[in-house]
């Protein structure tokens, strides 16, 4: 009987998950295959141990239970609060924290389902071969190796979720400075030293603390920057997530000026709208938002810089992404046309999969392209003799510098993979924290 209620509640647990994201995020409906395995794997791990939680008073049971439940109930408020206050109408900072706390629930199970999963299957390997321990190897008052992983999944379980909670209230504001030198044999000289500070992946959505952005933005001014570009990604969903910032967006300032380009985010492909004539005014309100603050956005376009008689050619393609739920507006022909005889070419793209694929492959030599997009997972290891992230077994170009031969002209080209200000889906970072680029060119 407890095995069938198990299932019933997963399968309306699967249903209010998908008509939630039905109706505020359709783009995101491939999630739903995603969270079915999660949600299986999280009854399974509470299968493991409920006996252990209804093992003395009711109370208690009840009381452990109700903690164990607490992301799935959160979702469960979630969808049905959301029918009569739509979810995207709530309070940034409540909505924020209340998706941020769901997620480190989930992930903080993550491991102990792992641990639990390889003793069941080595408890099925040892059965499947007929062996058996000795007696003597299992009596007396030895823990049982399956009382030890129990507890040891709860020890990794509670560690992981104060280290995700830590990330999202300390580290996801703790902004670190990368400082490069890049080489280009064909720099002019009048542009020794060219000091490039490049930010990505705002997403205004997720910042709470209008102070703490306001920090990043001064960091970036006290850098004394020849030139600022923004590689994508204000917002999370709408451009109106960004309007309470416009004062401090406007405080960027550089002597060549602030460019930017489009991110996959900046389009609103991530929210439903009532029409398309609502969603192409977000998109109207974003290029209007970056001529009030005077960031000078490229969408297939080119800038000349010049300098002492000198110039080279900065580029800004709309965002381009490999995998087929990004967009491909990203058009190289058309934006290098008037570029073509520059003797130095900086490109603003936004995913790094376009360098791999398109980049590299391009009748033009691609001096220095400058993108973001993976976040570095938010999460990983970036110590001497140390580097991971998840996010390299999805992009092979993940956080960093790089560099390539041109597949035709066979000139060198080098790009940049800034690990994003800002966050979105955990609004927290782990290991990798928030990147301020600082690219220093050089002949």
């Amino acid at each position: 009987m407890r095995k069938i209620s198990f299932i019933i509640a997963g399968v309306i647990l699967l249903a209010i998950s998908y008509l939630f994201l039905w109706r505020f995020y359709p783009k995101n409906m491939g999630m739903i295959y995603g969270l079915a395995v999660l949600y299986a794997l999280d009854l399974y791990l509470y299968w493991v141990y409920h006996k252990s939680i209804w093992s003395k008073s009711k109370l208690r049971g009840f009381l452990l239970s109700t903690i164990y439940a607490m992301p799935l109930l959160m979702i469960i408020g979630m969808a049905v609060v959301s029918i009569f206050n739509p979810y995207n109408q709530w309070g940034l900072g409540f909505r924020t924290y209340f998706a941020g706390f769901i997620f480190i629930g989930y992930f903080s199970k993550l491991i102990p389902i792992v641990l639990i999963m390889l003793s069941d299957l080595m408890i099925i390997i040892r059965k499947f071969f007929r062996y058996q321990k000795r007696k003597s190897e299992d009596g007396g008052k030895k823990i049982s190796r399956s009382e030890f992983i129990k507890k040891a999944g709860l020890a990794t379980g509670a560690l992981v979720f104060g280290t995700l909670t830590l990330g999202m209230f300390k580290w996801v504001y703790d902004f670190n400075v990368i400082r490069k030198k890049v080489h280009l044999p064909n720099l002019p000289n009048s542009f020794e030293g060219f000091r490039i500070v490049q930010l990505s992946d705002i997403h205004l959505g997720s910042w709470v603390s209008e102070n703490e952005f306001s920090k990043a933005i001064e960091t970036v001014n006290g850098l004394n920057p020849d030139i600022i570009l923004f590689t994508g990604d204000l917002v999370n969903y709408s451009t109106d997530e960004a309007f309470r910032f416009e004062n401090i967006l406007n405080r960027l300032s550089a002597p060549f000026g602030v460019f930017c380009t489009l991110g996959n985010h900046d389009y609103g492909d991530y929210k439903r709208w009532d029409s398309p004539e609502e969603k192409d005014e977000n998109m109207n309100a974003l290029f209007r938002l970056y001529e009030r603050v005077g960031w000078k956005l490229l969408r297939n376009q080119n800038e000349i810089l010049h300098k002492d008689g000198s110039h080279i050619a900065l580029l800004g393609v709309e965002n381009w992404g490999s995998m087929k739920r990004f967009q491909k507006y990203g058009d190289l022909d058309k934006t290098i046309i008037g570029a073509e005889n520059a003797p130095v070419k900086l490109l603003m793209s936004h995913d790094p999969s376009h360098w791999q694929l398109k980049v590299n492959a391009f009748k033009n030599t691609i001096d220095l392209t400058f993108a973001g997009h993976t976040h570095g997972a938010q999460f990983g290891i970036e110590i001497p003799g140390i580097r991971w992230s998840p996010s390299q077994y999805i992009y092979k170009y993940w956080a960093g510098l790089y560099h390539h031969q041109n597949q035709k002209t066979g000139g060198k080209q080098y790009l940049y993979v800034n690990r994003g200000l800002g966050s979105i889906g955990y609004p927290g970072r782990v290991g990798i924290l928030p990147e301020i680029t600082v690219v220093e060119l050089y002949s």
